[in-house]
């Protein structure tokens, strides 16, 4: 499927040998760069590979502060864990992004609900960050395929997503509530780093069973 004309990714095609993870949240300043930049290392943490294995993790807003930088304590929350934030810009979201994702996963259910509405059969490839890390919980690792095969990351990583959908509807959340990352945008440096643990948290299962590696902590 090639991607509509458009800004950054005009032309281009998915690639059977990457897998694309969107972190989607508002302003594209906050939660969904805490995420995308938290999945990136945790990624180099159990592969040891800047390049994540195939994965590449991307981010935008539904409400994106296009170019605008990460927000200081966003950036002091990345920096309190070692992870890089460096050279962020932020993006609106755009139907272009969504179409060469392979995984969306956004920080509320009204933004998954917005990711869907754009189309591009994202249904099934669509998530609430805490709704994949419940399902990815569920799943029994000894199915997905050996990450050490020769295209192993990414046809894991289509796997696992494939399962999580599959899962959906049989194992629901607790509450509303439950599936939410709340937004600190504004708030002091104390509730960014909750929210920065509350992500972490919930990534760290997703990046082991995306990889078949358990984070070395």
């Amino acid at each position: 499927m090639t991607a509509p004309e458009g800004r950054g990714i005009a032309g281009h095609e998915h690639d059977g040998s990457t897998f694309r993870i969107l972190h989607v949240s508002t302003g594209n300043v906050c939660r969904s760069p805490i995420t995308e930049r938290l999945t990136r290392h945790a990624l180099i943490d159990r592969l040891g590979d800047p390049l994540g294995g195939g994965l590449i993790v991307e981010s935008a807003g539904t409400w994106g502060h296009e170019g605008a930088p990460m927000e200081t304590n966003a950036e002091l929350v990345l920096a309190e864990i070692g992870a890089d934030y460096t050279g962020f810009v932020g993006r609106e979201l755009l139907d272009e992004h969504v179409i060469r994702a392979d995984l969306v996963l956004t920080a509320t259910r009204d933004h998954r609900a917005q990711v869907i509405s754009m189309g591009h059969s994202a249904g099934l490839r669509t998530f609430t960050l805490k709704e994949f890390t419940r399902l990815v919980r569920a799943i029994d690792p000894a199915t997905l395929p050996d990450p050490l095969g020769a295209n192993g990351t990414v046809d894991r990583a289509r796997a696992l997503v494939r399962a999580a959908a599959a899962l959906r509807g049989w194992l629901l959340a607790p509450s509303a509530e439950a599936d939410e990352v709340n937004d600190p945008y504004g708030a002091p440096i104390t509730f960014f780093r909750s929210i920065g643990d509350e992500i972490q948290q919930a990534l760290d299962p997703v990046v082991t069973a995306l990889t078949g590696v358990p984070a070395k902590h």
